[in-house]
């Protein structure tokens, strides 16, 4: 592969925009609360709790109601998860988990859509994978990159 200067640019450029994302104060928020996650004792715990059943509700599902601690586990994993969702530590980090990703997914169709409008970004948010491939709306008349 040959390095020609378009592409010495485009690299730059792009690593200018990654130092841009990670100085963001959303990036920041998104490291701090990873952080706190990690090392919570209480937050480790409830995850750790969760993990365990979830070993356990995967050898269940391979016998299905046949398993004789179906209901207990079943019952215990959904415990354990809501426990675990509720967590504040747990409930803050994915919070700002899904505005990165945001952040992310916008950043994408952006640059999908100036090289061209017919790049398709998948971005895992229905939103943003419709915003990427029609023009003006399948329903009104518009075309349709798909």
């Amino acid at each position: 592969m040959l390095a020609t200067a378009e592409r010495l640019q485009v690299l730059t450029e792009s690593e200018q925009l990654s130092k841009m994302i990670l100085q963001t104060e959303i990036a920041d928020t998104y490291r701090q609360l990873y952080d706190k996650l990690k090392t919570d004792p209480c937050t480790q715990k409830k995850i750790a709790s969760f993990v365990r059943m979830k070993i356990l509700y995967d050898e269940v599902q391979r016998f299905g109601r046949y398993h004789p601690d179906y209901s207990r586990v079943m019952k215990e994993t959904r415990q354990l998860k809501r426990d675990m969702d509720m967590d504040e530590n747990v409930a803050r980090f994915r919070q700002v988990e899904n505005e990165l990703q945001q952040l992310l997914d916008e950043i994408s169709i952006i640059i999908g859509k100036s090289v061209s409008e017919h790049i398709k970004v998948p971005t895992g948010n229905p939103f943003f994978d419709n915003a990427s491939v029609c023009s003006g709306g399948c329903s009104t008349g518009g075309s349709c990159g798909s």
